[in-house]
């Protein structure tokens, strides 16, 4: 079986590097544990799958729940890449984080689309 590999988004590195050293040792903790297996739990791995809830449109990403510490870690597969890329990392704020998220997933296909654009035209 091949190891996956923790892919960040520029804004989930800043997120880790935010958070408190005892807070960002228990994240990355959590996220290497995960990545053991960051299948969602349907197929046997430790995601707990998002979808479409609370109003946000997430179908794909999962997440991983640090209760004790109020900080959930957003993160989608890359089976081609056998990454693991997490999205965000944040407290618990209600949905904010889904939210956050959200945003910055549509970010990225926006940031694509039009690099893809400019490729066509050089």
């Amino acid at each position: 079986m091949t190891a996956w590999k923790t892919i960040y988004l520029p804004e989930a590195r800043e997120d880790l590097r935010r958070l408190d050293g005892s807070t960002r040792l228990m994240v990355r903790k959590a996220i290497q544990k995960v990545l053991q297996n960051p299948l969602p739990q349907s197929e046997g791995g430790y995601g707990v799958s998002l979808g479409n809830k609370q109003g946000s449109h997430l179908a794909g990403c999962l997440k991983i729940k640090l209760l004790r510490i109020g900080i959930r870690v957003v993160y989608r597969l890359r089976y081609t890449e056998h990454g693991m890329e997490i999205v965000v990392i944040g407290a618990r704020a209600d949905s904010e984080v889904y939210q956050v998220a959200e945003d910055r997933l549509h970010r990225q296909v926006i940031e694509k689309r039009n690099s893809n654009r400019t490729d066509k035209k050089e």
